[in-house]
């Protein structure tokens, strides 16, 4: 073998299953021991044997599951407004070049906006209400499924939709359902499942004004010092976030199941 030459090892499922998990035992006890030890101060970052009780003291209190039950009301139905007119523009500007030659100019002016920058646009327009929290989630995911759709049937060989005529299905709606819904399926679902993500991301920011939710009990926490609960409603995003991807998973292989 030449000197430096990469050596790659393909790992099985159960033995990367079994890395992963060693790497967060690792992880949790090297975070413990540097709080035990005073490396970390333990009033501005909680010990992992700390986040145990804390949690168990939500789950009692019913704060855990009010929280979870209120942030998915609103991040389910901003995902879904987000996702759907986010690739439905993206799809359509993607195969009308008239459309997005006349937006090109807005996409390029909105596109940099942070969905954090549109709070207090939210607050006016709908009040402290899940309706501002559903607003905000769906703009931080309306851009990322745009491009990802409009990318994706950009991608489409164009010589797919010359076939598509020689067979009859040279129409809008005829290219839309026999070439580019089809060949631009992974794109767009690749865009679906980091929208998922981005969702949860945001939650937080759509809940900075007081809606109920996972993000406005982690402020509150926050303000009470209580690091140890902020901690854990972290954890249980990123527990909401393999759930949600997990079962998009079997959504992604189901759309896409005509792949070999």
């Amino acid at each position: 073998m030449a000197a430096g030459q990469a050596v790659s090892v393909k790992l099985s499922g159960p033995a990367r299953l079994a890395l992963g998990l060693a790497g967060l035992v690792l992880f949790f006890g090297v975070w413990e021991a540097a709080v035990q030890s005073g490396l970390l101060p333990s009033g501005m970052v909680p010990a992992p044997s700390s986040l145990g009780p804390a949690w168990l003291d939500e789950v009692r209190g019913g704060f855990w599951q009010q929280a979870i039950l209120d942030s998915l009301n609103h991040y389910l139905l901003g995902l879904l407004i987000g996702s759907v007119l986010g690739a439905g523009l993206g799809i359509l500007c993607g195969m009308l070049g008239l459309l997005d030659s006349l937006l090109e100019g807005v996409v390029r002016l909105l596109r940099p906006v942070p969905g954090l920058a549109w709070v207090p646009f939210a607050i006016l327009w709908f009040g402290l209400s899940t309706a501002g929290a559903t607003f905000v989630i769906a703009i931080s995911v309306f851009w990322i499924n745009f491009y990802a759709a409009h990318s994706a049937v950009r991608g489409v060989d164009p010589e797919l939709y010359e076939l598509a005529s020689a067979f009859g299905h040279g129409s809008f709606f005829g290219r839309l359902v026999k070439i580019v819904l089809p060949a631009s399926a992974p794109g767009i679902m690749a865009g679906l499942r980091t929208g998922l993500g981005q969702g949860w991301m945001s939650v937080v920011a759509a809940e900075l004004f007081g809606v109920p939710g996972i993000g406005a009990r982690m402020m509150q926490a926050s303000s009470l010092l209580a690091t140890d609960v902020v901690v854990v409603y972290m954890l249980t995003m990123a527990m909401l976030y393999a759930i949600t991807d997990f079962l998009f998973g079997f959504v992604r292989k189901w759309v896409l199941r005509w792949q070999p």
